[in-house]
């Protein structure tokens, strides 16, 4: 992994300094000082040589130093804190609903191949993954925000919410409906997967020959299908939680809710490279750490795996 961080880190910060303009091409009008923009350039550093800028960039990241934002005026660490929680507590809520609602989903389609309840799913499955992303997500804010009412349309918590249970309640109420869409989109994949595993297994000869020995049927499901099947559901567990952990994009944007993703798309649109490149190494690692946990996740499930 070190090797790749230092591969990351070298990208990030040269491809930031690639795009065009800098963090005070928004202030610049006709009213502007040229000399004060001049004279703040040079106070950053940001006319030293690019090589001389990432050797200070990666000094200041091995202190714990992850520079301060040119458009907020406070530490990246402190602003990426802030965010990083309200992005934890949405991924966090929507990892528990994706496997709650995928795993019996995919079980029940594996087991009854071709039934109605199998077909039904497949419908499911087929109209979440045709419609674009974006689409769900206004349709879901419109529906249960605009028309039913029942939920908040922006935000991490109320603003008239006070004191702890108020404000429990009032995050609470501003994970759901962002949570519950975001896990939807993400339970097709699992679906196909586990439905395809028991599918295959189903068929192996080891469970043939358990079935000769009379092993009890709910046995052979549970120990063998059943267990074999959600290997590959193992392997990319680690990523989704980390994924989800580096926050969407798309959802926070449409919710406005305040988290790294949105964080991320105002750094871009700001030309805030500290924070940029903060954000981009961090999620970066977190993909090592992702593939990381997998490994471990597939040792512990999958006995033929050891790591020496």
């Amino acid at each position: 992994m070190i090797p790749q961080i230092i591969l990351l880190s070298i990208l990030v910060f040269f491809l930031a300094k690639m795009m065009p303009g800098d963090p005070f091409t928004g202030l610049i009008n006709p009213n502007s000082d040229p000399k004060e923009i001049a004279r703040l350039k040079q106070q950053l550093g940001l006319n030293d040589a690019p090589w001389v800028q990432y050797s200070r960039w990666v000094g200041n990241l091995l202190h714990g130093d992850l520079g301060t934002s040119y458009i907020q005026h406070t530490s990246v660490a402190s602003l990426i804190g802030d965010r990083a929680v309200n992005t934890f507590w949405l991924a966090l809520f929507s990892v528990i609903v994706t496997y709650v609602i995928a795993l019996p989903l995919g079980i029940i389609a594996g087991k009854h191949q071709d039934g109605i309840a199998d077909q039904g799913i497949q419908i499911y499955t087929y109209l979440i993954i045709a419609t674009p992303s974006f689409v769900f997500y206004i349709l879901g804010l419109y529906l249960f925000g605009f028309i039913l009412n029942w939920f908040p349309i922006s935000g991490s918590v109320g603003a008239d919410a006070s004191g702890f249970w108020g404000l429990l309640f009032s995050r609470i109420q501003h994970l759901i409906l962002p949570g519950l869409l975001s896990a939807i989109l993400s339970t097709t994949g699992i679906i196909n997967y586990l439905r395809t595993g028991i599918i295959d297994n189903k068929v192996e000869d080891y469970v043939r020959t358990a079935r000769s020995k009379g092993v009890p049927e709910k046995v052979v499901f549970n120990k063998h299908i059943l267990r074999n099947s959600l290997l590959p559901i193992a392997a990319f567990f680690g990523n989704t939680i980390t994924g989800l952990l580096s926050g969407s994009i798309l959802l926070e944007t449409v919710f406005s809710y305040p988290g790294m993703g949105k964080l991320f798309l105002d750094s871009i649109s700001q030309r805030d490279y500290t924070t940029l490149t903060a954000l981009i190494l961090l999620y970066g690692i977190l993909t090592l750490i992702g593939n990381l946990l997998s490994d471990i996740i597939m040792s512990i499930v999958d006995p033929r795996i050891r790591i020496q």
